[in-house]
């Protein structure tokens, strides 16, 4: 079976402008063409978007995406090294959640600090302006 560009979109959950973004980065292969030029889908092809996509909603970057990509295709790879590509995004998980709840705290104690009436003094404005 063979999609053109929307229904590979729809059967991918990836839009039409990033395939042809992950295209031109090398992120997938080219795309087979018709004579009109029109992008041609395989299965294979969407099953490489679904791919990717899951890879997006995991939190994966491009380049980890680009790793995970090679291990997935290469059926004489290590699980190990998947495993620490995974132990490694959850390392940088756990760096974006601290920094998270940091900045939350911090916004959290401005936001009390805050009378929120009809005065012009705000601890939250003076707070950004002072870090300008």
């Amino acid at each position: 079976m063979s999609y053109n560009i929307g229904e590979a979109a729809k059967a991918s959950g990836v839009s039409a402008k990033m395939i042809r973004h992950y295209e031109s980065i090398g992120l997938t292969g080219a795309a087979r063409r018709t004579d009109s030029g029109y992008r041609v889908y395989m299965e294979q092809d969407v099953r490489v978007l679904q791919f990717i996509h899951r890879g997006r909603e995991l939190g994966f970057s491009l380049d980890q995406i680009a790793e995970l990509l090679a291990l997935w295709q290469d059926k004489d790879r290590a699980s190990c090294d998947v495993r620490a590509l995974a132990l490694q995004h959850i390392e940088e998980l756990d760096r974006k959640i601290a920094q998270m709840q940091s900045m939350r705290q911090t916004l959290e104690q401005l936001a009390r600090s805050c009378h929120g009436d009809n005065r012009s003094e705000c601890p939250i404005l003076e707070d950004l302006a002072s870090h300008v």
